[in-house]
């Protein structure tokens, strides 16, 4: 251990514990590389079966006609996420407003919206309805029913009452877990579960809000027959290069009642200035394999040495991953405030700043938030941030490099173990 160390304040036993687990975790980490390597190839022949070019990095004003690097983006984007077709537009200002366009476009008064994953992210609240706002789908007279998870998987008998009984619009999966304690959803459950829906509706419109996922595993929803996705550009595919925007991929008709809600009907993906992000959203999708496996490698790591002091985590180091989030109990208020602390002290950005617990729109509950990062709100760049209630979870997700991760982990448990 050297003296840079010693500036952050890391332990000479914590600092043991990280290179110990690190060769504990070889096996695990070498397929996370040969998972980057797989979602590069995916990359790569997108990109040259479009040819990009330098030319595409020009930019569009104004209107947006014909903004041809823009459209090669958005077929590049359908290619990698197996959909008809894509919709990626620096336009929308956050995953939750994408999800927010996609119901708005897909649903019409006197329809029901129905999550079959449980209470949505606390941001979908007041869009839904159920916390009240003039705004909400529900002011719409747009209806909203939940199926809870049984044991972290769907519960198949409740969806088929709700199904026969009555005409369901949409069906909302939500695979990461938000602020909740349960597990996030894999591909494969997503795929058993919309087979057992198909017998039952088959023209049921079944979307997946598809944050902090992607290039985790080697499918997309849309490859086991969801009809439409929904992601964030300063997630994942953002690779940590795109500083806004999102996407909304899947069926041709689907995207294109999405676009004329995002924009204008009659006009839709036609329109919608680039405004010089073009090379960003390119460049952060070229990253994206590398940054996502190590946001992989630094929550894997966390999830070992924290285990190894004595906290519960979840998922455990050698548990099957389905997005880049690690959740840390940590047992009371003041724990949790010292670890979002740690985190923000090994940023690159604001590591002077001090994370404070406080309303968030959007939130019941005060938010601490740890996010030292080059954009604001970047989740996978390293950041941590969880609500002041019990039983106080650290959800940390994002690394833009693992180096910085192990940082990170070495800092926070030294704290920790003070």
């Amino acid at each position: 251990m050297n003296e840079n160390l010693e500036f952050f304040n890391v332990k000479k036993d914590i600092y043991d514990l990280v290179v110990k687990s690190e060769k504990e975790l070889k096996d695990i980490f070498e397929n996370i590389d040969s998972l980057a390597f797989h979602n590069m190839v995916k990359v790569l022949k997108a990109f040259k079966e479009e040819n990009v070019n330098e030319s595409d990095f020009n930019t569009s004003t104004g209107y947006g006609y014909n903004d041809l690097g823009r459209d090669k983006i958005e077929r590049i984007f359908a290619k990698i996420l197996k959909g008809e077709d894509a919709l990626v537009r620096s336009q929308f200002i956050s995953g939750t407003h994408a999800l927010t366009v996609a119901l708005f476009g897909l649903l019409r008064p006197g329809d029901t919206l129905l999550s079959i994953t449980g209470l949505p992210y606390d941001t979908l609240h007041e869009v839904i309805g159920i916390k009240e706002n003039a705004s909400s789908l529900k002011s719409y007279k747009i209806n909203y029913e939940q199926i809870d998870l049984i044991n972290d998987d769907f519960d198949y008998e409740k969806i088929k009452t709700v199904l026969t009984k009555k005409k369901i619009k949409l069906i909302e999966i939500q695979r990461s877990k938000g602020y909740s304690t349960r597990k996030s959803i894999s591909i494969k459950k997503i795929e058993e579960v919309i087979r057992y829906i198909r017998q039952i509706d088959k023209q049921v419109i079944i979307m997946v809000d598809n944050c902090y996922t992607e290039f985790v595993e080697d499918k997309t929803p849309l490859e086991v027959g969801a009809d439409i996705i929904v992601g964030s550009l300063i997630k994942n595919l953002g690779g940590g290069i795109a500083s806004n925007g999102a996407y909304i991929a899947g069926k041709k008709d689907l995207v294109a009642l999405t676009a004329e809600r995002l924009t204008v009907p009659g006009e839709g993906a036609e329109v919608g200035p680039s405004l010089g992000m073009n090379k960003e959203i390119l460049m952060g999708l070229y990253n994206a394999p590398h940054v996502v496996a190590s946001s992989l490698k630094t929550a894997i790591l966390a999830s070992y040495v924290l285990e190894n002091l004595g906290y519960l985590v979840e998922p455990k180091f050698n548990d099957e991953r389905c997005d880049i989030v690690q959740n840390i109990f940590l047992k009371d208020r003041e724990s949790l405030i010292k670890f979002c602390e740690s985190i923000q002290a090994s940023s690159a950005v604001d590591a002077n700043a001090a994370p404070i617990p406080t309303d968030m729109p959007g939130y019941d509950d005060q938010i601490i938030m740890a996010s030292g990062s080059f954009t604001q709100g970047s989740s996978i760049e390293l950041s941590c941030d969880g609500p002041l209630r019990s039983p106080y979870i650290a959800y940390m997700q994002g690394s833009l490099t693992y180096e910085q991760g192990r940082l990170a982990v070495m800092v926070a448990a030294s704290q920790l173990v003070k």
